[in-house]
């Protein structure tokens, strides 16, 4: 059985992973590499994620090992500490690449509240 800390999680996680997809939904790679307003809005949406994947207990990291949780995990840390060397480069590859799979994963793992 889930705490309500996970599940608080999981809604975290998901709100946040879906949010940074739609503030750069229809924009094209140099577009968000040029919007300084997107780009930092998406980059405080990824350090919730981030956050948000600490807050899973084990088992639930466990039984999803397709997803990089570690990357996920200390990728918090670089957008809060190394905040001067956060390329929207890598930040957009995370949003298009990484996020997608996150959220059917949230997803999935709310649709089992009951």
């Amino acid at each position: 059985m889930r705490s309500e800390r996970e599940w608080a999680a999981l809604e975290a996680l998901l709100q946040h992973a879906s949010e940074a997809l739609t503030f750069v939904d229809g924009m094209s790679e140099e577009a968000f590499r040029e919007d300084r307003l997107t780009f930092l809005a998406v980059t405080r949406c990824l350090e919730v994620v981030s956050e948000a994947s600490r807050r899973l207990s084990d088992a639930t990291r466990d039984a999803h090992p397709h997803l990089p949780w570690r990357q996920i995990r200390d990728a918090g840390n670089v957008y809060r500490h190394g905040y001067d060397s956060v390329l929207p480069e890598a930040v957009w590859q995370t949003v298009t690449r990484s996020l997608p799979p996150l959220v059917t994963f949230a997803e999935a793992e709310l649709a089992k509240r009951v």
